[in-house]
């Protein structure tokens, strides 16, 4: 008997109110998809080597904003999953903003961009910003005039733009961003080996996770390659007034709904929720089911959709922090 426990364990998956077994996972398991290395790509903003190479420079350029000491890489820091790990966004003057920073990574997956989806792509986000008085407080004209003092930027918007004929613009300054956030993605985490066929990829627990985030409805909203639907969901965190989608659209149905957040390396993109407030992933995961799903997971179940959610964490993107001028 004790030669045969092992087997049997590890053939099957426990979860509340039954057993798994390891030939039915695969129905799990075709819940989801792999995180491809590349996300769509506009046909009006190719990923040249010259644009990625502009964007990374401008990702990390100060001078772009009003102090001249914040970059977009001071929020969405490369060491700390490509966000700031505090609870809300610290910008100009130590201003505090409203809402925690999403990272960074695998943002061209998502159907829109911002907490409440006010802008629709990488494009449209990138100024936001380096306007916004309370991030980086900067006028668009003041920031492309400090570019254009410098020579490197000036043949580097030529080489990027080789068509314009005045290429150190707002719409390229945007385009060049977006080109260099579409290169940081995280393909390959152990979850996407798992489903490529690796069944060693992860732990039992981790596929106990994956079961109970498919059996109790998790997968309704954070699905696709990036595990989320980009959709608006009402959710009122405890200690935030934050009205949401509604400050966009004016639509009284839309108060306090965010939209779902990726859930790609979630364990290392903390602290939690639109505001910060929630510190750790297993509180993340007992209030989800409290507010989403209206359920009160027992314990092992958060802790197995805890394991899981950690095999979410991909390989992070290769790049070069750059020698400003």
């Amino acid at each position: 008997m004790k030669k045969t426990l092992p087997v049997m364990i590890a053939a099957a998956a426990m979860i509340p109110g039954g057993m798994v077994m390891a030939e039915d996972l695969q129905s799990y398991k075709d819940r989801f998809e792999p995180l491809p290395h590349l996300p769509p790509i506009p046909a009006d903003n190719s990923m040249t080597p010259a644009k990625i190479e502009l964007g990374n420079m401008l990702f990390f350029e100060p001078r772009i904003s009003s102090s001249g000491v914040i970059s977009c890489a001071t929020c969405h820091n490369p060491a700390l999953g490509w966000a700031d790990r505090i609870p809300r966004a610290t910008g100009h003057d130590g201003q505090v903003g409203e809402r925690n920073t999403p990272t960074v990574l695998n943002s061209a997956f998502l159907g829109s961009q911002f907490w409440d989806g006010r802008e629709p792509d990488l494009e449209g986000q990138a100024l936001g910003p380096i306007e916004a008085d309370v991030e980086m407080a900067m006028d668009l004209d003041v920031a492309l005039e400090r570019l254009t003092e410098f020579e490197i930027y000036r043949e580097k918007f030529a080489e990027a733009f080789p068509d314009d004929d005045d290429p150190i613009s707002g719409e390229n300054l945007a385009y060049s961003m977006a080109a260099f956030e579409r290169t940081l993605n995280t393909p390959n985490s152990p979850f996407d080996l798992y489903l490529s066929g690796d069944e060693n990829a992860i732990s039992q627990q981790a596929k106990d996770g994956m079961v109970a985030f498919v059996d109790n409805g998790c997968v309704a909203c954070h699905r696709g390659p990036a595990l989320t639907d980009s959709q608006f969901h009402a959710i009122q965190v405890p200690g935030s007034e934050d009205l949401g989608r509604y400050l966009v659209t004016g639509e009284e149905s839309d108060k306090y709904r965010f939209k779902t957040p990726t859930l790609r390396n979630v364990a290392v993109t903390y602290p939690y929720m639109n505001n910060g407030a929630t510190e750790t992933l297993e509180e993340a995961v007992a209030i989800m089911g409290e507010e989403m799903l209206g359920r009160e997971f027992e314990q092992e179940t958060v802790d197995d959709i805890t394991a899981f959610l950690h095999t979410l964490t991909g390989e992070m993107p290769e790049f070069e922090i750059p020698a400003l001028p």
